[in-house]
Order: structure tokens, then C-alpha cells, then sequence
């Protein structure tokens, strides 16, 4: 580790992001991971796919070893600027009407809409049927 280490933001980090020079952002601290990615046991895929973020949630997620966790002091570059991380807002979904599956009107129009074509159906056959005998 550098003694002083340094602080980046967001976007410094995010211009790391190909197979060339490749930084990932993990717990608050920045890693030059790009002479890791053809020995990355998951594929540079995995380590490339998080660039350009907060890859905490993906580290946490897989599960690394300790061995893995030691490993990343050789990697580390130094910390993020957290002021340029945007906050994460909750989802709120967009507010729906109060929707009444028992309204009578929208009940008997659905109801007709399914069975209208088999009586039509039903009657088709009806009139085929005696059509064909009445003629034998």
C-alpha cells in the first residue's frame, strides 16, 4: 500500500474500465486489478462486468476466501471519494389506482367477453350439425 494513499471519484475510477487498465471499487477503496484479470478464477468477465460502480455488493455476493480478501492489499490504489457515489434511493413504485376486480360492470363485460364466442362457437356447430342430418 502507498503511504499517502490517494483519493479518487467515481468518475476517475470509471474511466478504468477495459481489459488495458481495469479498477474496480470495493468497500470504499480502489483496486487496479488489470495483471489480475487473466488469473481471475471467475473470468475477467466477472471483474470487467463491475467496473464503472460500486462492485461492493458483487464481491460480498461470491463469497471470496481469505486468501482472496489478502490478495487485494497488492491491488489496492486508493480510496473513493464518497460525496461523488450517488445515493442510493429506495424504489417506490408508481402509484396505481385501487383497482375492485368485483366491480359489476368490468365482472359481467369479462364474462361476456368469454362467453359470447362459444356461444357463437356452440351455435355454429348446432346449426352445422342439423343441417348435415336434416339433408342425409
Amino acid at each position: 500500500m502507498a503511504g499517502g494513499s490517494k483519493v479518487y471519484t467515481l468518475a476517475e475510477v470509471s474511466a478504468h474500465s477495459d481489459r488495458k487498465d481495469c479498477w474496480l471499487l470495493i468497500d470504499g477503496k480502489v483496486y487496479d486489478v488489470t495483471k489480475f484479470l487473466e488469473d481471475h478464477p471467475g473470468g475477467d468477465e466477472v471483474l470487467l462486468a463491475a467496473t464503472g460502480k460500486d462492485a461492493s455488493n458483487d464481491f460480498e455476493d461470491v463469497g471470496h476466501s481469505s486468501t482472496a480478501r489478502a490478495m487485494m492489499d497488492e491491488f489496492y490504489v486508493g480510496d473513493i471519494d464518497s460525496s461523488s457515489i450517488p445515493t442510493k434511493r429506495a424504489y417506490t413504485p408508481p402509484k396505481q389506482p385501487y383497482y375492485n376486480q368485483d366491480k359489476t360492470t368490468d365482472f359481467i363485460i369479462k364474462i361476456l367477453q368469454f362467453l359470447v364466442p362459444l356461444l357463437i362457437l356452440g351455435l355454429a356447430f348446432g346449426v352445422r350439425f342439423y343441417t348435415k342430418t336434416s339433408t342425409a
